[in-house]
């Protein structure tokens, strides 16, 4: 599967377009890294706990994401975008989206 932040593959040509296709994951912190996490925040600096955690999101919207289009028949993904999001106040959202693709 390719996967493009572009909205075309150079050299390559669009056959058709199957449509929207997204992925989502949402996370909540872990207590005693949640705990970690705000300690750190204090003193400044990279909160590790919160970059590891939106990565795993990250990976995951992106694997859900590639599962739909392979569903669909897609040979690749073009116009990827990520997004987050807040949900209350201990969890968030990341969400990758694109448009599916065959290519001649």
């Amino acid at each position: 599967m390719i996967l493009v932040t572009t909205d075309e593959l150079p050299g390559r040509r669009v056959r058709e377009v199957i449509g929207l296709v997204r992925g989502s994951s949402v996370r909540g912190a872990h207590v005693g890294r949640d705990v970690m996490a705000k300690l750190r925040n204090l003193v400044g600096g990279e909160v590790t706990e919160y970059t590891k955690l939106l990565a795993e999101a990250r990976e995951q919207a992106l694997d859900r994401m590639v599962d739909e289009a392979r569903a669909r028949g897609a040979d690749a993904i073009v116009g990827l975008r990520f997004m987050s999001s807040d949900i209350g106040d201990d969890a968030a959202e990341m969400l990758a989206y694109g448009t599916a693709v065959k290519l001649e």
